[in-house]
């Protein structure tokens, strides 16, 4: 299934211990309808897996320093920052930044090897 989308993600670790969520749904054999897993009979047809990931805030007072010092600043707790995270076991961390800093504060960020997702966000509250 994962290849026959063609979107060009590597299929996901299921056995690490990021993936939280792990769901398929069998086709009962009968058009339009579908089984839950563990159900006997079907193919799988569909699955969800829930991955952890980490959503970065950054918070700083802008008027604590020079340019120059923030940015240093920044770039010695981003690097505990990115430490905590890999010694924690996750893969990546999420950035949402706000539209009005996001072309200059992204081009640093990239430079720190952060990547712009082409693909577009959607966020759903769970509880």
């Amino acid at each position: 299934m994962h290849a026959a989308q063609g979107f060009g993600y590597p299929f996901p670790d299921l056995t690490g211990p990021l993936i939280v969520t792990k769901l398929v749904l069998e086709d009962s054999g009968q058009s339009g309808e579908g089984r839950e897993a563990g159900d006997r009979g079907g193919r799988i047809v569909m699955a969800v897996l829930l991955r952890l990931t980490a959503e970065a805030y950054l918070l700083h007072d802008p008027d604590a320093g020079t340019p120059r010092e923030r940015w240093q600043r920044f770039l010695a707790l981003h690097e505990a920052a990115r430490a905590d995270a890999a010694a924690r076991g996750l893969d990546d961390a999420q950035a949402f930044i706000p539209p009005r800093v996001a072309r200059a504060f992204g081009r640093r960020l990239k430079k720190l090897g952060w990547l712009r997702e082409p693909w577009p966000s959607f966020c759903r509250r769970v509880r």
